[in-house]
């Protein structure tokens, strides 16, 4: 089973933790690599309102190139790139450059969009019909990094004889993951996607099984629709939050952790957990590590060591 390390990008100058910068984020990067997690990854956003201060958050397209050139053997990508940011055709030139400069380590995850509208209307991107506006970017996407080639016309994205001339390392392309919980969504993911990526926050494992199964069962139900082999699609997890041994998940060090019911413990017990929600169907789970610091991430190590062997 592989393990990911999630990392935020957002954050600002007098916020409750320490600002991401480059050098904290290629820092986290290089440890999660030392560490042995397989995955790398990070949000797509542009910033977050709060009701009294504003987040910003770097930019994850250059962060994910950056993240590229400065490690040789961990994966990376968004967690889910929000589809509304960028023109489809050249989501997927930006996927294949960023395989090519990887060495064929980087994954597209890519959804329909946020909920919250704010940072839409800020870089004004349209936030009206995100099903239907996905459901012509992923076909766009799709076609030009599997065939290299797409000539589209719909009604919200063309791509009028598009091609990928120069190609990664990849035949094919990165691999699509694609973050979807709505029957709509599944079919698009059963159809287009090489991976299905989902998510759970402050839950218990029995709660998370509860919540998941009526969703597992529609991805299945899609993949029978769209004549696809369920096994033939690879499932990712991103699991909210995990405290690594020897940290506080409660005390007045937890500051800034919403959480009654944090993944903590000891090694064994993250790692059990862990490798209960692969039980559910999933190959990876990406862990976001709190607290936001590289010591917190290399305490993860005897939890890599035991997801491995397990």
């Amino acid at each position: 089973m592989r393990i990911g390390l999630i990392t935020q990008l957002h954050g600002r100058p007098d916020g409750d933790t320490p600002t991401p910068s480059w050098e904290s984020i290629s820092a986290r990067a290089a440890t999660a690599e030392a560490v042995g997690f397989d995955m790398f990854v990070f949000e797509d956003a542009l910033l977050y309102r709060g009701k009294e201060a504003t987040d910003g958050v770097w930019e994850s397209v250059s962060i994910a190139a950056a993240v590229a050139a400065t490690t040789s053997r961990i994966n990376l990508g968004p967690s889910v790139a929000n589809s509304p940011y960028r023109s489809p055709a050249m989501m997927a030139k930006i996927a294949d450059t960023i395989d090519e400069i990887s060495g064929g380590r980087f994954v597209l995850g890519i959804g329909a969009g946020n909920t919250e509208d704010s940072d839409y209307e800020a870089f004004g991107f349209p936030t009206d019909k995100r099903y239907s506006r996905f459901a012509e970017a992923i076909q766009i996407i799709h076609g030009l990094l599997k065939s290299g080639e797409i000539d589209f016309e719909g009604e919200f994205y063309t791509a009028k004889r598009a091609e990928l001339v120069l190609r990664g390392p990849r035949k094919g392309g990165p691999p699509i993951n694609i973050a979807a919980g709505g029957p709509k969504m599944l079919r698009l993911v059963a159809k287009y996607a090489d991976a299905w990526n989902w998510w759970g926050w402050d839950e218990t494992l029995e709660q998370l099984n509860v919540r998941l199964a009526p969703i597992i069962g529609l991805l299945e139900q899609a993949c029978q629709v769209e004549g696809r082999d369920p096994p033939t699609l690879a499932r990712t997890f991103d699991l909210y939050t995990v405290v690594p041994e020897g940290f506080d998940a409660h005390g007045p060090k937890a500051e800034g952790l919403d959480m009654k019911q944090p993944v903590t413990g000891t090694s064994e017990d993250i790692a059990e957990f862990i490798l209960s929600v692969g039980k559910l169907g999933f190959e990876e789970v990406r862990c976001d590590v709190f607290p936001k610091t590289t010591a917190a991430v290399e305490a993860m190590q005897p939890v890599v060591e035991i997801v491995h062997a397990g």
